[in-house]
């Protein structure tokens, strides 16, 4: 499935400093039986975001209004672990974020997070407290992620830090493919270069 083009964002952030946070935790096993990438956004976080009634825990950063329209979300160090689901990295896109920010990724969950369109910034931990201090200090701290120049800038202070991505997924995410999408987009290429191998 295509999604939004990904190049610079400009975004206020929901601070998220818990270390360890699996993908079971992102979105609950029971949900994983769906057929349809549908209700993922509710589900994201889940058992986080709400009671057992349905009602919404306001401690939660990801239910206080002042946190409310963020596109980035900076959490804690290894995030992404445990079981591999790619439901996870579904919720994270469907509840309206394009970029995770932590000091630390599993790798499956960050792979399936590119295949998406969220793009995973692994940063120093050094960086990612500056990016949780200056939220709690403020937050509407908004923070400048550029994937063309793999740069991530804290506006209110000017630091910044560079990340690293790999070249097929950096192109994929400029241009808004999924692998898919990559495939049909050099279809002729492929063609042509069929027509030239002997059979």
């Amino acid at each position: 499935m295509a999604y939004d083009k990904f190049e610079v964002l400009t975004s206020t952030a929901y601070p998220l400093p818990i270390e360890n946070v699996d993908t079971d935790q992102i979105i609950p096993a029971r949900f994983l039986k769906a057929t349809e990438r549908k209700d993922f956004d509710i589900n994201f976080f889940r058992d986080w975001r709400f009671n057992a009634d349905g009602t919404p825990k306001m401690d939660f950063p990801l239910n206080q209004e002042k946190y409310a329209g963020s596109k980035i979300l900076v959490g804690g160090r290894n995030f992404g672990s445990g079981s591999s689901r790619e439901h996870a990295a579904w919720s994270v896109y469907d509840f309206g974020l394009r970029c995770v920010i932590s000091s630390a990724f599993a790798d499956i969950f960050k792979n399936n997070c590119l295949n998406v369109g969220v793009l995973p910034v692994q940063v120093s931990a050094p960086f990612a407290d500056k990016l949780f201090n200056a939220i709690e200090a403020d937050p509407k701290t908004e923070i400048k992620v550029d994937l063309t120049t793999q740069t991530v800038t804290l506006l209110s202070t000017g630091e910044s830090e560079s990340f690293d991505i790999n070249g097929y997924k950096k192109g994929n995410m400029l241009n808004g493919f999924d692998d898919i999408d990559y495939l049909k987009n050099i279809e002729g290429e492929i063609t042509e270069f069929a027509g030239k191998r002997p059979f």
